[in-house]
């Protein structure tokens, strides 16, 4: 049975938030704001900051905070561009010859490249990049300094798949290689031949600022990320596009126009007084992703915890009442799990190195079934994962590709409060702190006179007896402590100041 297909378009003044739906399930989400702009797919003319040789890598310097990362495995058989600042060199000494060359003889510092981002900066570390560029059009891909046709995997048939490759082989202009898009499917030459016309202009332009701009410097700007989701999922198979602004859904029909698609009429303007995320409940869904715990429909429920490492997903029973074979119960709450994993993992858009616990199972060949519909998942999503099949505990390693940070980290940041752990100190935790800054403070000082500003919710805790804790204190220590109340504080903060002028000393003995 096939799956129905269905993109949502949310937009406001401070960003815009695509839904990708399968038979009505939020799968895929995607959020762009002005200050967090998609940037894959952009080309850059950079500088080599620094090339790390045991790291098989350079540091390449695009104009972020953080260096662009080429791994030499980025830098494939497209290294043309770099061959141009050594030629002269080579010729005249008689070195190598160029096809011969390792990647970190074709690096050094200070050199000028121009690089394109294919992962976003992630954390602390900056973004990936690669040396071979591509410019990529609605049914097309241009790959300068390339000779090599390609053609979608999706596409149905080898019948339609052999067409388009002869087909594009015909059109193929010298030095440049062509990747023939899903969309393309059941295309004529006219509309191909319109595209890479497109396509060969644009990079006339992008050619032309390769060699007089200075580095750094933003060479190329892919497309926003509506019309870029637009492009690059909206095929055939999706059913409908709809869209809750009127300026958006002129952009998106516009650009449909132009690039030639028989899917124009399948875009819709949505007009209620409701939100459109309601309307679809896809607001419900985002506020779930957001949550550890993710209750499944048979009672089970799954627990996902982020790392710096990789992410956790421990699966368990919950509240789900089955027969009195484990076993069996078990394979059922793990083969649901499985459905549930793999739409979290891409709806909550997790890379890197994945580890689930499933519920221990005996049988091998229920642990194959549980694995095998894993794979069967994990086979719908863009991404590209690699999936272990289950351990003697039942246990699942995986990994999924990382393009751009997990959405958590896009539509929430690290609580002021707790910095992010989730935990703060307790009361007595904060009493202990002050005591021991009390304790430094009096063996260094002579003044026994100190103001201690709290959280209202501590100086209630501090003088909730008539000889309650502060008096405790300044009789154990032989200080009189003045107690200030200060909101703005944190519940587990405080400041010790010096009586005489107001000095603020916490740093000193906290």
């Amino acid at each position: 049975m096939a799956i129905r297909k269905e993109i949502v378009i949310n937009s406001t003044n401070e960003d815009t938030r695509i839904a990708l739906l399968e038979d009505g399930k939020l799968v895929e989400l995607f959020v762009e704001r002005p200050d967090n702009e998609r940037m894959v797919g952009d080309i850059y003319k950079g500088r080599v900051r620094k090339v790390v040789k045991g790291m098989q890598a350079a540091f390449i310097d695009i104009g972020f905070q953080q260096d662009g990362f080429l791994h030499f495995s980025d830098m494939g058989s497209n290294v043309n561009q770099l061959f141009a600042d050594i030629e002269e060199e080579e010729t005249e000494s008689g070195g190598k010859s160029r096809p011969d060359m390792e990647p970190s003889e074709l690096l050094r510092n200070g050199q000028e490249v121009s690089v394109q981002i294919i992962k976003e900066p992630i954390s602390n570390k900056g973004p990936r990049v690669t040396t071979e560029l591509t410019l990529p059009g609605r049914f097309l891909v241009l790959v300068p300094n390339q000779h090599r046709v390609g053609v979608s995997r999706k596409i149905g048939t080898s019948q339609e798949r052999r067409r388009l490759r002869q087909l594009v082989r015909k059109m193929l202009p010298k030095n440049f290689g062509l990747i023939v898009r899903t969309v393309a499917e059941g295309k004529s030459d006219e509309v191909l031949k319109q595209d890479l016309n497109r396509l060969l202009k644009e990079w006339q332009v992008i050619e032309e600022k390769i060699r007089t701009a200075k580095p750094p410097m933003l060479l190329f700007k892919d497309l926003g990320m509506a019309s870029s989701v637009i492009r690059d999922l909206f095929t055939s198979d999706v059913k409908r596009v709809v869209i809750d602004s009127r300026k958006m859904h002129r952009e998106i029909t516009r650009y449909l126009k132009e690039a030639g698609s028989e899917l124009l009429e399948r875009v819709e303007y949505f007009k209620s007084r409701r939100p459109i995320f309601d309307v679809f409940n896809v607001e419900e869904e985002i506020q779930k992703s957001l949550q550890k715990k993710v209750w499944m429909k048979n009672g089970g429920y799954v627990i996902i915890e982020h790392t710096e490492a990789l992410t956790v997903v421990d699966v368990n029973s919950g509240r789900y009442f089955g027969r009195k074979d484990h076993e069996k119960n078990s394979l059922k709450i793990n083969l649901e799990a499985s459905r549930e994993i793999a739409r979290q993992l891409r709806l909550r858009d997790v890379g890197g190195l994945i580890v689930i616990d499933f519920i221990d199972m005996e049988e091998e060949g229920n642990k194959r079934r549980v694995f095998m519909e894993l794979l069967k998942e994990f086979s719908r999503d863009r991404a590209a994962s690699n999936i272990q099949e289950l351990s003697k505990f039942s246990i699942v390693e995986m990994t999924r590709e990382r393009i751009r940070p997990s959405l958590i980290y896009n539509i929430t940041e690290p609580c002021a409060v707790c910095e992010g752990t989730g935990l703060v100190p307790t009361r007595g935790t904060v009493l202990a702190h002050i005591e021991r800054a009390l304790r430094r403070y009096v063996a260094t000082r002579l003044d026994r006179r100190v103001i201690l500003q709290v959280h209202p919710s501590m100086a209630e805790f501090l003088n909730n007896k008539p000889f309650g804790r502060r008096f405790r204190l300044m009789w154990k220590y032989w200080v009189k402590i003045i107690l200030e109340e200060d909101k703005t504080l944190a519940p587990h903060q405080f400041r010790l100041l010096v009586k005489r002028n107001r000095e603020d000393v916490t740093g000193k003995f906290s």
